[in-house]
């Protein structure tokens, strides 16, 4: 370990504490309202286990595969929104947003979701903007010695398909969703670096 690598890892292990955690989630402060209806999982994890590196930015940085199922009568479009729940910060990170997915789309292939789209996909979908203000795909890049980050794939089942401005960053995103929420689901992974 070099001195850079042992200074960022002495960083990441005094800033431990520091994260919003999962009570901070979306899907979280949403779960008095909104109930855990949609079932979400991934070919490539088990619910609350460690992520393959592949999907982070230490392999390949692709976005894994998912699957959903049991959408409430009425979806007319889903919204994806992955955060990770332990940044050392004051909310929890955006990693991904998707939105104006078709209710028949029952997924996303492995690195289906690009790292960068501009504009709508022949389906319909499209990217808004993840923690960097790029439209695309966030590789899980947690600090080192930070301990175990927890990434949440949320998916939110819409009566709508509701319209942007712009490419949706987390806070328009949520605003614009909350009138049409119909149900939520979620499937977490995690990843840590030593």
């Amino acid at each position: 370990m070099g001195d850079e690598d042992d200074w960022k890892h002495q960083l990441g292990h005094a800033l431990r504490k520091v994260r919003p955690g999962m009570i901070a989630l979306t899907s979280s402060t949403w779960s008095g309202f909104l109930p855990y209806g949609v079932r979400v999982s991934s070919p490539a994890f088990a619910n609350g286990t460690p992520m393959p590196v592949r999907y982070t930015a230490d392999g390949e940085g692709f976005a894994p595969p998912l699957r959903w199922e049991n959408l409430p009568e009425g979806t007319r479009s889903l919204v994806l929104l992955v955060e990770d729940a332990d940044i050392p910060w004051f909310r929890p990170l955006t990693h991904c947003i998707v939105h104006s997915i078709p209710p028949e789309k029952g997924g996303f292939e492995e690195g289906e979701i690009p790292f960068r789209l501009p504009g709508f996909t022949a389906e319909g979908w499209a990217c808004g903007r993840n923690a960097l203000a790029r439209t695309g795909w966030l590789a899980p890049s947690p600090p080192p010695g930070h301990g175990r980050h927890h990434y949440a794939f949320q998916v939110f089942a819409l009566g709508a398909v509701p319209q942007y401005p712009w490419p949706p960053g987390r806070s328009l995103l949520l605003r614009t969703i909350r009138p049409y929420l119909l149900s939520q689901g979620r499937v977490i992974g995690t990843y840590e670096r030593v």
